[in-house]
């Protein structure tokens, strides 16, 4: 009985052990970020890899998803002759939901596992052990630019994506299904508060911290040569992408 249950909490004990590691992870590069030197030019560097980097596909993402889900709510609203609330309902799922979560989502898939496969293939090549040999702390110059890159750039590629994605909801309710411009608009300004962009915006900078974290975390702790660079990229995207639908939870419960 004993060794059952050893064996049946041994993954448990397994994913508390992960995830102090990545607290630790966290707080030194809480405490680098406040210390010098400054490293300005690898923080710069790391958000135009962030953000302008993945601009593109965060853009491609949020109109389609504007249009979609304006295409899609008008045939729901049209039973019940409530078409004139498919500006709202578009502008209040972009700002609270879609935006915030496609945003992180996309530069999770894009940058974050570029993240771990960088870092990775640094620890892999012991280029993270010469960093230590040179006295240059390996978390203040690899971990802590790209964490506070993930937090500062993706509420800005979230406000892209908030009105991109309106925009593609415009285009759609008022040129291709005569929804009234002025109507549309209208219901947008009377139901949308800054309240709403703002709590959005505040889930960004938390999804951008998680993502950021546990990509460096993963590709700080890779081992395993080549196919353990690869392993790191999956499962940092793959955790990344279940730890902001997680927060996504919890934030959505306390903010609305």
């Amino acid at each position: 009985m004993v060794k059952f249950l050893e064996y049946a909490g041994r993954p448990f004990v397994g994913i508390l052990e992960e995830f102090g590691r990545v607290m630790l992870l966290f707080l030194s590069a809480t405490a680098w970020a406040f210390r010098r030197p400054f490293r300005f030019r690898v923080v710069f560097k790391q958000m135009e890899t962030v953000g302008v980097n993945s601009l593109t596909v965060v853009l491609i993402t949020a109109v389609s998803s504007g249009m979609v889900l304006a295409l899609q709510s008008y045939y729901g609203f049209r039973m019940f002759r409530g078409e004139s609330l498919v500006g709202a309902t578009v502008a209040l799922s972009l700002t609270r939901e879609i935006g915030p979560v496609f945003t992180a989502l996309m530069v999770t898939g894009r940058a974050g596992s570029a993240m771990a496969a960088e870092i990775g293939t640094m620890r892999v090549k012991e280029q993270i052990d010469a960093l230590y040999a040179m006295s240059v702390n390996p978390v203040q110059f690899l971990v802590m630019p790209r964490v506070l890159a993930g937090i500062l750039m993706l509420p800005l590629l979230t406000v892209v994506a908030d009105f991109v994605g309106i925009a593609g909801g415009y285009f759609v309710g008022v040129e291709l299904l005569n929804i009234n411009s002025g109507i549309f608009m209208a219901r947008i300004y009377e139901m949308v508060a800054m309240e709403d962009i703002f709590n959005g915006l505040i889930k960004s900078a938390c999804f951008g911290l998680i993502l950021s974290v546990v990509s460096c975390y993963k590709g700080f702790y890779t081992t395993g040569g080549a196919e353990g660079v690869g392993r790191a990229a999956t499962q940092a995207v793959v955790i990344s992408t279940v730890s902001i639908f997680i927060s996504d939870f919890f934030l959505t419960a306390v903010m609305f």
